[in-house]
């Protein structure tokens, strides 16, 4: 039996990776498609086909949450008896977990492999949920999207989300295809996606809430505030469930769940000599960094980020990362580049802030991105219309 000693690092190759290709969420809307008869794909996760169906994902809504506030989520709570939750993917955020759901394929084909990465050659972070600076977006991510292909298969699909969303380069790159309707609340926004199921035969709509990752970030999971949104999902969720017509199906489904972690559990980059020692870029997010080093660094900013980090992080190279299948079974040589040279993955309350560089993340209280069950367990919840 393996003995950890006070100073025996977390193994890259023990994290719990994802279930990419058996149970993750890039494998819901190709299961979707194959039911619906578009070619290209094969349905991996055991659900019952159905003419008409909605995803509605929920910015931030943890299975482990769901569960944990049995009160304040009557309804998603009973959904969840008898079902088993599914993975986000890694990092587990929302950039990389929705470019995941609409193109069906894990971070290492798609290429959205953080909150922030590197742009190769340039020498500067790239945010993929801002997309700042502007970069090609089809460059990017050239494959198409599991909607485009519904759409010319014939199958009336659409995303309904909120109108600031309709033209942004990550809805261009991960969700797009079809008609996008928008709207601004979340009622218009389940009322629109009943109606579309209502008004096709063969239908494929998408909606999307972010209100509970915006409270969860603010407040943090554990506060009244984010409870009381709960609730508003899961009214929301039924009065989804309640409109939907005969021949339909409904999944709900997140992009990862969140974890509080305490202030005296970070440790400040920007003020860290140690960690910052050789390292040229900081990406990703708190409990998920990308770590991109100088030129011939590399090895020494692994070591001392192993020595500092390893009892509380998993410490990969960008070969061990790649090799445990932390971005999927397969990356793309676009893709490796965008991976840091050190891959830093929270186990325990603990997150890699950078006040300076990062001020308005270091000052979250929820944050998610790693593979604890917290963050990376997500509902795949049915109902049938």
């Amino acid at each position: 039996m393996h003995h950890e000693d006070p100073f025996d690092p977390l193994d890259p190759a023990d994290a719990p990776a994802p279930r990419y290709g058996s149970a993750a969420l890039s494998d819901l809307l190709p299961t979707l498609a194959a039911h619906l008869g578009v070619p290209g794909y094969r349905a991996v996760l055991p659900l019952e086909p159905a003419d008409r169906v909605c995803v509605f994902l929920v910015d931030g809504l943890g299975w482990e949450l769901i569960r944990a506030n049995p009160d304040w989520a009557p309804f998603l709570n009973a959904l969840t008896a008898g079902r088993a939750p599914i993975t986000a993917g890694f990092p587990s955020t929302t950039a990389t977990s929705l470019a995941s759901v609409g193109t069906g394929l894990p971070p290492g084909q798609h290429g959205l492999a953080g909150y922030t990465v590197a742009i190769p050659g340039e020498g500067r972070l790239m945010n993929q949920l801002r997309w700042t600076p502007p970069v090609d977006p089809h460059r990017w991510q050239p494959h198409p999207t599991v909607f485009e292909r519904a759409h010319q298969a014939g199958i009336a699909t659409a995303q309904v989300s909120s109108p600031l969303f309709a033209t942004t380069p990550l809805t261009r790159v991960a969700l797009s295809g079809g008609t996008f309707l928008g709207r601004t609340t979340g009622e218009e926004r389940i009322d629109r996606a009943a109606g579309w199921l209502a008004e096709h035969d063969r239908a494929l709509v998408y909606t999307y809430l972010s209100e509970l990752d915006a409270a969860g970030h603010r407040y943090g999971v554990a506060s009244d505030e984010w409870r009381l949104t709960l609730f508003s999902v899961d009214r929301l969720v039924r009065r989804l469930a309640e409109q939907l017509p005969p021949r339909s199906a409904l999944y709900v489904t997140a992009d990862h769940g969140m974890i509080d972690v305490a202030p005296e559990n970070r440790i400040d980059f920007d003020e860290d000599w140690e960690l910052s020692a050789g390292v040229a870029l900081l990406g990703g997010e708190g409990r998920a960094r990308h770590v991109y080093a100088h030129p011939g660094a590399a090895a020494d900013v692994h070591a001392v980020w192993s020595e500092v980090l390893g009892e509380q992080m998993w410490v990969a190279t960008r070969e061990q990362a790649v090799a445990a299948g932390w971005f999927g079974p397969v990356v793309d040589e676009r893709v490796l580049p965008r991976i840091g040279d050190v891959v830093a993955a929270a186990r325990d309350d603990i997150a890699i802030i950078a006040t300076r560089s990062e001020p308005g993340e270091s000052q979250m209280v929820g944050l998610h991105g790693s593979m604890t069950p917290v963050e990376q367990l997500v509902p795949l919840l049915e109902v049938r219309g």
